[in-house]
């Protein structure tokens, strides 16, 4: 296993826990310093392609038992998903998505503005034509839940080595895996699982397979606690600019994607989107502009081109599965993705189909790209 955060966490504990004995993970800084680091992670059913409802719907069930089963608090609030809409075509497409939903046993709902107002007194409503809602949707923390994975794994028998560098991937000549070299040794093995996020393309390269997966900033803030406290109020995303907050501790979490970043390697915090996120917000939360901020924190999306994962195994080099490419979407399908990849690693057949997720996917054909995606 390549790849210590909440995915490479989750498919190491269903490993183990399925009695697979010789997991090794293989992370090349701190387990969930990556992308898994960031303060709060959202967790929600609600997109518009059936396999991404499945996933995230699956992964909210695990996340819910995860204290009772694992016996670790992730700090789990079920206060449901709030989309804002001010566009008719976005309208159109949510009601579809949501129809979708339903269909699979997800319980979003359309609401009116006046509803969406009462479900976050944040919102101001002039220019909303409509909102959904999701109630079984959240947040919690993907550090906790990363932790928490990889302790049961290790109890389970797993072996997690920090600092170690992936250096080549050696195949035979039937382009079978035969070992992993790293900067600290190397690793006889016959599988490899590529679970490294926003480094994966690179190491899929080692065995000439395109993993097309590509580093994108995503930033955010916490404020300092709020002399008053915020209400406990849904993830509220205004779906048009794509800001976003939600409770954390005293204070709240914003976020914004910026729609000027340029892909890269690039982690380093920096406030010049605070701007843009106060325009937004005087026009869909005036209460937000401006508020105190304690600290903020800078991470990596690791994109594909239809912003679906790339999760399955190779077609030209034997034993090499791959779990990556979520898009902004890890933490909230990790489990579902530690499922499926035990699955394949054991010859099972999975609860859904992974061809539309194939790596292989990118041949010219028609992209199916996923449209709620922040």
């Amino acid at each position: 296993m390549i790849g210590g955060g909440i995915v490479g966490a989750s498919i190491a504990y269903h490993l183990a826990e399925a009695g697979v004995t010789d997991v090794v993970v293989v992370e090349r800084g701190r387990v969930a310093s990556g992308s898994s680091g960031k303060p709060i992670g959202g967790l929600r059913a609600q997109f518009s392609d059936p396999l991404n409802i499945a996933l995230g719907a699956r992964s909210l069930e695990t996340y819910a038992r995860f204290r009772s089963d694992l016996g670790v608090d992730i700090s789990l609030e079920r206060v449901g998903y709030l989309f804002l809409l001010r566009e008719q075509e976005d309208l159109a497409r949510f009601e579809r998505s949501v129809a979708a939903q339903n269909d699979l046993g997800v319980a979003s709902r359309m609401i009116s503005t006046a509803e969406a107002q009462r479900l976050c007194p944040y919102v101001r409503g002039e220019g909303v034509l409509g909102a959904v809602f999701s109630p079984d949707d959240g947040h919690a923390r993907p550090p906790a839940a990363a932790q928490g994975f990889l302790h049961a794994a290790q109890v389970r028998g797993a072996r997690v080595f920090e600092h170690t560098l992936v250096v080549d991937i050696k195949t035979d000549g039937a382009r079978n895996i035969r070992e992993v070299q790293t900067n600290r040794g190397a690793v006889r093995t016959s599988t490899v699982i590529v679970a490294a996020g926003a480094w994966s393309q690179s190491l899929g390269a080692l065995v000439g397979v395109d993993l097309p997966v590509e580093p994108l900033r995503r930033q955010l803030v916490l404020t300092r606690p709020l002399a008053q406290k915020p209400p406990r109020i849904p993830f509220t995303i205004d779906f048009s600019t794509s800001m976003y907050f939600h409770n954390h501790d005293d204070g709240l979490l914003l976020g914004m994607s910026d729609r000027a970043q340029e892909y890269g390697f690039h982690t380093d915090y920096s406030d010049e989107w605070l701007p843009a996120f106060n325009d937004a917000a005087r026009v869909c939360a005036p209460e937000l502009v401006d508020l105190p901020v304690e600290r903020g924190w800078a991470g990596l999306y690791e994109m594909t081109p239809d912003c679906n994962a790339l999760i399955g195994q190779s077609e030209s080099v034997g034993r090499l599965l791959y779990a990556t490419g979520f898009s902004g979407h890890g933490f909230l399908q990790a489990p579902a993705a530690g499922e499926v990849i035990r699955d394949l690693y054991l010859g099972v057949t999975p609860f859904v189909d992974l061809t539309p997720m194939s790596a292989e996917r990118f041949d010219g054909s028609p992209i199916r790209r996923e449209l709620n995606v922040v």
